[in-house]
């Protein structure tokens, strides 16, 4: 068996690479692998646009939707430990007027892990307008008892993320603490809020040609059918729901905490590379060892309830779920995060993939411009990390 990341290994993520721009509807895409903070792979290959009147290269920019929400969890995790506020504190000790529809017993930890029950609105929102999104999250009632069930987030996660950054760093938005935490000191190809002087790079991304995997068709049904909890969590707040917002400066100006976040695979992989290093990055501890160890630790595995699949998390991370079978000898149920147990990242629509693997030291990102149909990574993202840990 080869060690992950071997010359071998990294042979067969190249090969896999190229193969998808001819039998895998690929056009234009990157990968970038880091090992123990150095970059060992960088590949980038295809185009721009259907017409092929752009060639799509390293320095290519591209909207990974939520892929957005792992840096934006680290930022609210930061922000909670730079406080010393515990993750079992409620809401609303930081945030008072949360409170609002019986929330008073809210949690981070409820939030972080998807299981506070606020995955829904009901008062029709506005995404555009961020203070209105606040206010129905104030007046919002669980959908059910916090804690007690897992549904994902998939738009109210970032504003909840975003307010509680802007409460406690006294900052204008999480975008802006993000770049000044992270995206500067590590001069990163990854934003939350596109400065217009980074447009000119930014590739259009087109729909989804096919479907990810028989088992996202319970999701796709539920997403397709009015009146589901998963129609009205991708609806809650409404706008922004055609691929074609996503190719506007007006989208990804704001840093939609969520989905808004716009880089390239090396910026994205840069920074999972200094959590795989336990929170460094040249000499300084940018985030503290105990914080990249609590994404390590899985909180919640439960067939999700917007997602219909089962769906790990911890304090804001993705992980692939275990096989809580004691007859079965199958560890991972999913291996989207590679082999090891502690791996943690965060899936974007349409097939982007981003992760750390602290065991092995390895940080990963996939992204591409023409997407695939469904919620979670499809093969051709999923073929790279094979190969990289096969």
């Amino acid at each position: 068996m080869s060690t992950p990341a071997s010359a071998a290994n990294l042979k067969a993520v190249a090969a896999w690479f190229e193969g998808s721009f001819s039998t895998r509807w690929e056009m234009g895409a990157s990968v970038s692998i880091w090992q123990h903070g150095r970059e060992v792979l960088n590949l980038s290959h295809g185009h721009c646009d259907r017409a092929r009147t752009r060639v799509w290269d390293q320095n290519t920019l591209v909207p990974v939707w939520s892929a957005t929400k792992g840096p934006a969890a680290v930022c609210c995790m930061l922000a909670l430990a730079e406080a010393g506020i515990p993750l079992d504190c409620p809401v609303s000790e930081v945030w008072p007027e949360f409170v609002g529809g019986g929330k008073s017993n809210v949690a981070f930890i409820h939030l972080l892990t998807h299981t506070a029950g606020l995955c829904a609105l009901d008062a029709p929102t506005p995404i555009y307008n961020y203070d209105a999104v606040v206010e129905a999250l104030e007046r919002q009632h669980p959908l059910w008892e916090p804690g007690t069930r897992q549904g994902y987030h998939a738009r109210t996660f970032g504003f909840l993320m975003d307010e509680i950054v802007r409460r406690l760093a006294e900052t204008e938005s999480l975008g802006e603490y993000f770049r000044e935490v992270f995206g500067s000191p590590m001069s990163l190809d990854f934003w939350i809020g596109l400065p217009s002087a980074q447009w000119d790079r930014v590739s259009p991304i087109y729909p989804g040609k096919i479907s990810i995997a028989n088992s996202d068709q319970p999701f796709i049904k539920a997403f397709n059918t009015a009146g589901t909890l998963t129609q009205r969590t991708f609806n809650s707040p409404f706008g922004l729901n055609a691929v074609s917002d996503f190719n506007q400066s007006s989208t990804w100006a704001p840093g939609y905490a969520s989905m808004g976040g716009v880089g390239s695979a090396h910026g994205l992989a840069k920074f999972y590379s200094m959590l795989a290093q336990g929170g460094r990055w040249n000499g300084a501890q940018l985030v503290p060892e105990v914080v990249v160890r609590h994404f390590e630790q899985t909180l919640t595995q439960e067939n999700d309830s917007v997602l219909l699949t089962p769906i790990a998390f911890s304090t804001g991370m993705m992980q692939d779920p275990l096989n809580t079978d004691p007859e079965s000898d199958v560890g991972k149920l999913r291996r989207h995060f590679g082999s090891s147990k502690l791996a943690f990242g965060h899936p974007g629509a349409g097939g982007s993939l981003a992760f750390a693997d602290p065991e092995n030291g390895i940080s990963f990102a996939y992204v591409m411009n023409q997407m695939e149909i469904g919620a979670l990574p499809g093969e051709r993202a999923v073929g790279l990390v094979e190969r990289l840990y096969a």
